[in-house]
């Protein structure tokens, strides 16, 4: 078989396997676009659950470095916390020094919530990574987990690539 034709054929496959992907991305975004109850009571999105442990875990974040962190816009996040907050889950203080800039900090109800969150997602990931292990070895779930930042930071030289490019655009 020549090179061409065994780079063509790894393409095929490549491209075969790459549905899969898809897939696992569209069942993971319906998954955490669901309602549960992390312990609580309380019911929320999966995004509301780890912006909400965001805001605990780092006391006065700003709406921008929030959307900064979970790729989303200011607008989305906005959202977000006023849901929260509506739900008494955190609140925002203005920053003394900048009256434009706003803090946000979780409430007492917000911490407990997190917490609940925590010990939730370490047992439901025991539970997945026990269900894996039943049908592959540790090894292949490592390359998995290898193979995922690989190509998250390809994505991201992409990400930067492009936005290298619109800046480049703009200042024409």
């Amino acid at each position: 078989m020549r090179k061409n034709d065994l780079d063509s054929k790894r393409y095929e496959i490549f491209a075969q396997k790459t549905e899969l992907v898809y897939q696992f991305i569209s069942m993971q975004n319906e998954y955490s676009n669901q309602l549960r109850d992390y312990g609580t009571g309380e019911f929320l999105t999966m995004v509301e659950i780890h912006t909400l442990t965001s805001i605990e875990e780092n006391p006065g974040i700003t709406i921008t470095k929030l959307a900064k962190l979970w790729r989303k816009t200011k607008s989305a996040i906005s959202q977000m916390v006023s849901r929260l907050e509506k739900k008494g889950y955190i609140y925002r203080e203005k920053y003394s020094e900048d009256s434009k800039q706003v803090l946000i900090y979780a409430t007492e109800e917000g911490v407990k919530l997190s917490k609940a969150h925590k010990a939730y997602d370490n047992e439901d990931l025991r539970l997945t990574l026990d269900s894996l292990l039943e049908i592959c070895s540790f090894d292949d779930v490592q390359t998995f987990f290898g193979v995922v930042s690989a190509y998250i930071e390809i994505m991201q030289a992409y990400e930067e690539k492009e936005n290298q490019e619109k800046i480049k655009k703009k200042s024409k």
